[in-house]
C-alpha cells in the first residue's frame, strides 16, 4: 500500500487535538491528547508501521466526502454494486479545561441496498515506538501502552442482532459488519476513558451528533462576514477554530509534521506548534470576520508570551511554542518512519524555535495595536512588557537574522525583518500617543525613522527596480507582499508598484507565487519546494489593495480551485497541482481570508 494523497483528506478535531479522515474512511493521523503529543495513528507518514483506525466498504467501491453543512462533521459516503452506505466522524468539542479523554465518534449506515463495511483499529502508540496490548470485550475492546489507554464502544442497542464479526490479530481488532438498508451502528474511539468498554445507544449517538452539529452552527453564526465567497471564508474560520488549543487560545500551524514540501525531500517539519507569526496574523484575520473571543484568546496567549520576556536565543520572545507555551522543541528524527512516499527524514520537534527571526516583533506588536483598537485594552503589566520588548528590539534589530522563512543557510540582513521592525515601533508610538502612556517615544521613533531610511537606502535595489529579499542580493522576497498592509508605504506608491511588478514577474507562475527562489538564494536545504499558498494569497491582497481589482479576482478565483475536494489547503501547491507540506495550514486559510475580506471590499 502507499500513502493517500495529502489533499485526500478532511479534519475533524475537539479544540485540544485533531484526527484526517482519508476519502477511503481512514483516520491515518490523530495525536493525543494534544497536537503535540506522539500520534497514536500515523499511517499518513508511514503505512506499514504507523497505525491507521479505517471503517470502508469490503468490496469494490467509490467515495465521496463533504462536511455537514456549516461544520466540522465529515461524511464519507460509499458506493458499491450491492448499495450506498456512509460513515459519519466527529469528535464531541471538549471545552476549555486540559483533559486526556478524547472521541473520535464515528457512524457507519447503510442508505440503499446492502453493504459488508470491514473495520480496522490499529494502534501504534508513540509514533510507533511502544508496544501496546489488546482485549477483546463483549461490547468493543481495550487498547494499552503503558500509561497510554483506548476504549473502543460499540453504537447498538441491547436487542440488535449482533451483525459483526470481530478478531484480533496482532494488537490490531478487525470487524466485518453486514448492513441493511436502514441499519445504523457505530464505534466510539475513547482516549483515558472513565468507563471500560460498553454499548452506546443509537439515540445517545445521535444526540451525541446534534450536539456537535448545533455547537459549530452555533459557533459559525457569530461570524460578520457577509461578502462574496462566504462558503470559503467560513470553511477557513472553521479550520481556523479546529486549529485552535482551547485551554490556553494558541494556534497550531498545522496538526501533521512531516509532510513534505518536495517528494522526496528534506524539507519535512513538525508544524504542531504555535508560532507568534500565525497567532499574530490571526488577531486581524478573525477581527475581520466577527470572532473577536478567539482573537482575545489568540491576543491572551500571545501577552502572555510577551509578559514573560524569556524567548532565550531570540530575545523576550521565541519563534515558536508548545501549545501549553512551553519552549521544550528539540528537534529529532524518527528514522524508524519511512516518510511521506518517501520523504524523509521524518522530524519531531523544531530547531527553528531557536533561530533569531526580528520579524515576529513586528507581527506582535501590530497584533497587539489591532487588538487595542477592537477595544481589547492594554493593561499596565502589558504595556510594561511590551516597553521591554521595544527596548530590546532598539539594540538588536540592526543584525543579521535567519528570516521569516526560517533559513538555515546562515543568518542574513533580511529586508522583511527590517520592514516588521519599523512595524514594532511604529505601532508603539501609536499605542503610547493614544493613550498617554509613558515611553520614551522620542528613542523610538528615531528607531522607527531609522529603518525607514535604512530600507530605502539598503533594501531598495536600483537595478532590479524593487524592494529585494536580504541587503546583499537582488532575489526577490514574496514576504513583502505584506508591505503595503503595514503603512510603511501607500499600496500605490511607485516604489511599491515597481516590486510588485518584479514579483509578478519573477516569483509568480499564473497566480501561483513563490516564497523566494532557492537556487538563485540558497537557504542551506537540498532541492527545491513548490509554490507557498500564503503567498498566492497575500498576492491577492497587493492587487487588491494596488487597485488591479480584475487581476486580483481572477487570481483568487483560481486560488480556490486549488482547494482539496472539503475546501481545505496545506501548505503550498506542487508543479503537478499536488497539494505539498503540512495539512492543513493555518497560515494559508489566513490569508484566504484576509484576501477575501480585501477584495471584497475593494469591489464593494
Amino acid at each position: 500500500m502507499t500513502e493517500t494523497a495529502i489533499a485526500e483528506h478532511g479534519l475533524i478535531g475537539d479544540l485540544q487535538t485533531a484526527a484526517l479522515v482519508t476519502t477511503d474512511g481512514s483516520v491515518d493521523w490523530f495525536c493525543c491528547p494534544r497536537f503535540d503529543s506522539p500520534s497514536v495513528f500515523g499511517a499518513l507518514l508511514d503505512d506499514e508501521r504507523g497505525g491507521r483506525f479505517r471503517i470502508r466498504p469490503a468490496g469494490p467501491h467509490t467515495s465521496v466526502q463533504m462536511y455537514y453543512p456549516d461544520t466540522a462533521v465529515l461524511i464519507t459516503r460509499f458506493s458499491g454494486a450491492d448499495g450506498i452506505g456512509e460513515v459519519v466522524d466527529f469528535m464531541p468539542p471538549c471545552g476549555e479545561a486540559v483533559t486526556g479523554t478524547h472521541r473520535i465518534a464515528r457512524l457507519v449506515r447503510c442508505v440503499r441496498g446492502r453493504m459488508a463495511f470491514e473495520v480496522l483499529v490499529a494502534p501504534r502508540f508513540d509514533y510507533g515506538r511502544r508496544p501496546h496490548e489488546v482485549v477483546l470485550t463483549g461490547p468493543g475492546a481495550v487498547f494499552v501502552a503503558d500509561e497510554r489507554c483506548l476504549a473502543l464502544h460499540v453504537v447498538r442497542e441491547p436487542d440488535d442482532a449482533h451483525l459483526a464479526e470481530t478478531r484480533v490479530e496482532g494488537g490490531d481488532v478487525h470487524t466485518r459488519l453486514v448492513l441493511e438498508a436502514g441499519q445504523v451502528r457505530g464505534v466510539v474511539l475513547e482516549s483515558d476513558p472513565a468507563r471500560s468498554p460498553h454499548e452506546i445507544r443509537v439515540g445517545e449517538f445521535t444526540e451525541l451528533f446534534e450536539s456537535t452539529v448545533d455547537w459549530w452552527r452555533t459557533w459559525l453564526a457569530r461570524s460578520t462576514y457577509r461578502g462574496r465567497w462566504r462558503e470559503m471564508v467560513a470553511r477557513s474560520a472553521i479550520t481556523l477554530k479546529l486549529l485552535t488549543y482551547a485551554p490556553t487560545g494558541g494556534l497550531v500551524a498545522a496538526p501533521t509534521l512531516g509532510l513534505p514540501e518536495e517528494l522526496g525531500g528534506e524539507r519535512n517539519w513538525d508544524y504542531r506548534y504555535t508560532w507568534v507569526r500565525d497567532a499574530s496574523f490571526s488577531v486581524s484575520a478573525l477581527l475581520a470576520v466577527g470572532f473577536t473571543e478567539e482573537a482575545a484568546a489568540f491576543g491572551a496567549w500571545l501577552g502572555e508570551r510577551i509578559r514573560e520576556g524569556d524567548g532565550g536565543p531570540s530575545g523576550p520572545l521565541a519563534v515558536l511554542y508548545r501549545v501549553d507555551g512551553t519552549t521544550d522543541l528539540r528537534e529529532e528524527t524518527l528514522g524508524h518512519w519511512s516518510g511521506y512516499r518517501g520523504s524523509s527524514p521524518v522530524r519531531i520537534g523544531n530547531d527553528a524555535a531557536g533561530q533569531l527571526q526580528l520579524d515576529i516583533y513586528g507581527e506582535a506588536l501590530d497584533s497587539v495595536c489591532t487588538a487595542d483598537r477592537a477595544g481589547f485594552g492594554l493593561p499596565h503589566r502589558g504595556w510594561t512588557a511590551v516597553r521591554a520588548v521595544l527596548d530590546w528590539l532598539g539594540e538588536h534589530w540592526d543584525q543579521p537574522e535567519e528570516g521569516i522563512w526560517e533559513t538555515r543557510g546562515g543568518r542574513r540582513c533580511f529586508t522583511y525583518g527590517r520592514l516588521m521592525s519599523w512595524v514594532a515601533f511604529d505601532r508603539g508610538i501609536r499605542l503610547a500617543r493614544a493613550h498617554g502612556r509613558p515611553a520614551p517615544v522620542e528613542d523610538w521613533t528615531w528607531q522607527r525613522d531609522s529603518i525607514y531610511d535604512q530600507i530605502l537606502n539598503r533594501g531598495w535595489h536600483r537595478t532590479r527596480q524593487a524592494f529585494v529579499q536580504h541587503y546583499t542580493g537582488d532575489d526577490l522576497d514574496a514576504a513583502l507582499l505584506r508591505m503595503p498592509r503595514t503603512g510603511f508605504l501607500p499600496p500605490r506608491d511607485p516604489l511599491w508598484i515597481s516590486t510588485l511588478d518584479a514579483i509578478g514577474t519573477d516569483l509568480v507562475t499564473d497566480t501561483l507565487v513563490h516564497r523566494y527562489d532557492p537556487v538563485s538564494s540558497p537557504d542551506g536545504l537540498a532541492g527545491s519546494e513548490g509554490t507557498f499558498s500564503l503567498c498566492s494569497f497575500a498576492y491577492v491582497d497587493a492587487l487588491a489593495r494596488a487597485g488591479r481589482l480584475e487581476q486580483a479576482r481572477a487570481a483568487f478565483e483560481k486560488m480556490l480551485t486549488y482547494a482539496n475536494h472539503v475546501g481545505l489547503y496545506a501548505e503550498e501547491i506542487a508543479p503537478t497541482g499536488e497539494q505539498l507540506g503540512n495539512f492543513p495550514q493555518a497560515f494559508t486559510h489566513l490569508a484566504l481570508i484576509d484576501a477575501a475580506v480585501t477584495l471584497d471590499a475593494a469591489l464593494g
